[in-house]
Formats: structure tokens, sequence, C-alpha cells
């Protein structure tokens, strides 16, 4: 079992809140636009983390993680990027290559828009946790926090953390 806490979009913002639910997951996934390595550093300091760079991030954070990242939690296939789209709008840059072969579990940031849906056609879920930062269109605070465990994805928890 794999205690989740995915976020994205801090734009440098870093809270004891943010933090507290940090300590209590077992891998911490940030989905881009991070903002500083400030950041990264809180949470790495915590539990061992997995992130993508997005479309804010300077070359530094560029230097540190990648655009992408693909790979496997407790038999479950994930695909993580900042600006992916999502069921049926998917980004133009990864639309074919997640149709020839889709993950279990696409996340991705960006939109500041809390969403988390089936993708019925490739058979995938989809998620995005929002934005966790002050800065962007978004009026409350959001992160996920799931679990993952023999292949299932379950328990998932909207995390509100209050008006930016």
């Amino acid at each position: 079992m794999t205690r989740i806490l995915l976020l994205s979009d801090t734009h440098g913002h870093m809270d004891d809140t943010i933090l507290k639910y940090a300590a209590k997951a077992d891998e911490i996934w940030h989905a881009g636009d991070i903002g500083s390595l400030e950041v990264t550093d809180a949470l790495a300091a915590l539990k061992p983390l997995r992130a993508v760079y997005g479309n804010i991030d300077n070359h530094l954070i560029q230097q540190e993680f990648p655009l992408d990242q693909r790979f496997m939690c407790e038999g479950v296939d994930v695909w993580m990027t900042h600006i992916g789209g999502y069921p049926g709008r998917y980004n133009f840059r990864i639309r074919d290559l997640i149709r020839e072969k889709p993950p279990r579990l696409f996340v991705c940031g960006h939109s500041h828009i809390l969403k988390v849906m089936w993708d019925k056609k490739l058979g995938l879920l989809h998620m995005n946790p929002g934005a966790c930062g002050r800065l962007g269109m978004h009026q409350v605070r959001t992160m996920l926090q799931f679990v993952i465990e023999g292949g299932e994805i379950k328990n998932l928890e909207v995390i509100e953390m209050g008006k930016r």
C-alpha cells in the first residue's frame, strides 16, 4: 500500500498545511509549476518525491525534474506531466502517445481546476489536483490524496485548504 499526496501549481508557495499532509504520505507527487526549488526541497526532506516541471519553471527546475514521468506504483502504470489536457481533449504534444499506450493513471496540472474523471475510451483515470499555491485564477487551494494498493487506486480524498 502506498499513500500518495498529489499537488500541483505551488508557484513557489509552501506552508504548514501542505507539509502536514506531506508528512502523512508515503510518496509526494508534484505535477508541475513548482516555482522554486525550495518547494521541492521541503517536500523531499519529508518523503520520496516525484515531480515534473511546468511552463513557469525556470532552467534550474527543468534541470532537476523532467517534463514527463512515466513509472509504476504498486502495479499501476502512471504518467505525470504538467500540461496534459483531459479526456477527449488531451494536449497535442501527448495525444497520439497516450492513445498508443495509455497509462492506468494520467496525472497533470496547469489548469488550476481540480478534476478527476474516467476516460472510458482509453480505460484510464485522469487526475488534476487543482492548485495549492496562491497565484492563479483558482478560488480554493486544493490537493488530492489517495492510496494505490494491489493495482487499485482507492480512498481518493480532496483536500481543500481555503481561499488563495
